[in-house]
């Protein structure tokens, strides 16, 4: 153990809070010692600030039951006890923002599931396969905060994680035009059908802010850095236009995605292109990282959610249903696990990644 990274995690008693702790049960790297929340939460146990709200089929971890909760609002206290910290604490995005810069300015690492981030110039927004040279924008950031170890990272949106891999390992054949309609399980709004009976046989055909991330934060994961400014600048193209519809499914985000590209590739070469596609923690062999990043289903009627959502432990991208197209080059469909790759096992991997880089270490 005392090799091992000491990890806090802010906004424990959550949903995705929760999925960290089960995922960082037992992981070779890292080992949660702290567990942070609202302050109606402090001082209780783990187990006791949760209740009955675990929301997960895997138990609550042993260890973390009886760690007295802190104060989320209490940097010093948490930051004393911690090499870094995973966020997904529930505030407003500015309270988000403001703590998260508070955390880093702590000299303490942040690895962010939220969205307040994302947009920041000079905070890296990655999935580790595809754009992991965006944490070299991470030394601007430390200039800019003054620090010297801490900073702020985050992981992109839960629906983009079904199409945009899948298109990003078909970068040269220029992807120019993409229409997808996410179809997103309920637990990405943090919920069980327990708690939102509503959603019982029931579609609602509207995610506040949904639309807008999916359009928008590939162009980001596709961009570059400006090194004389110091900031990431997004991408032009693809072009990109989405739905965004709540369905009555645990977990599991399902993409239906038409795309056209500036030279069509075959069928054959696509297929090659996804079957080969990996990154660097691949080849670095991460502890969460998919050896098969990419799988694709022959059966007409999958990927489906339920049989394929825990494919490399939640952590891959299956797709399925590729064709020819009458109005577009391709049509396919994603599928990935939202709160898994999508959330806590995305930014995991993303910590996996800087601590590989040397950007995460112990103090």
């Amino acid at each position: 153990m005392d090799n091992k990274l000491k990890v806090g995690i802010l906004g424990g008693t959550g949903m995705v809070g929760q999925r960290f702790i089960a995922l960082l049960e037992n992981h070779p790297w890292y080992e949660v010692t702290t567990i942070a929340a609202s302050p109606r939460s402090a001082g209780k146990t783990y187990e006791e600030a949760v209740g009955g709200r675990w929301k997960l089929d895997t138990a609550m971890p042993e260890a973390v039951k009886n760690i007295v909760v802190k104060d989320v609002n209490d940097i010093a206290a948490v930051t004393a006890e911690v090499d870094f910290v995973f966020s997904a604490v529930d505030m407003t995005k500015d309270e988000i923002r403001a703590i998260e810069e508070a955390y880093a300015k702590a000299e303490c690492p942040v690895v962010s599931n939220n969205s307040a981030h994302r947009w920041t110039p000079d905070v890296p927004m990655m999935i580790p396969e595809l754009n992991p040279e965006h944490a070299e924008v991470i030394q601007y950031q430390k200039k800019r905060l003054g620090t010297t170890r801490g900073f702020i990272a985050v992981k992109p949106n839960c629906s983009i994680q079904s199409y945009t891999p899948a298109l990003y390992a078909l970068n040269e054949f220029g992807p120019k035009v993409v229409v997808a309609t996410t179809y997103q399980a309920i637990s990405g709004a943090g919920k069980t059908f327990k708690d939102w009976p509503e959603m019982v046989d029931n579609i609602i055909p509207f995610i506040g802010g949904e639309e807008e991330k999916s359009e928008q934060e590939p162009l980001r994961i596709w961009g570059h850095i400006d090194e004389e400014k110091g900031v990431i600048v997004k991408a032009t193209a693809p072009l990109i236009t989405t739905q965004c519809i709540r369905v009555p499914v645990s977990n599991g985000h399902t993409a239906a995605v038409f795309v056209s590209f500036d030279k069509k590739p075959t069928k054959e070469e696509i297929l090659e292109r996804w079957a080969a596609f990996k990154g660097v923690p691949q080849e670095l062999n991460l502890p969460s990282a998919p050896k098969q990043f990419i799988k694709y289903f022959e059966e007409d009627n999958r990927p489906q959610a339920k049989l394929d959502r825990d494919y490399e432990n939640g952590m891959g991208v299956c797709l399925g249903r590729l064709r020819e197209d009458t109005v577009y080059d391709y049509k396919f469909v994603g599928l990935s696990h939202n709160t898994v790759r999508g959330a806590a096992g995305g930014a995991v991997l993303c910590a996996e990644l800087l601590t590989a880089q040397g950007y995460i270490s112990k103090k």
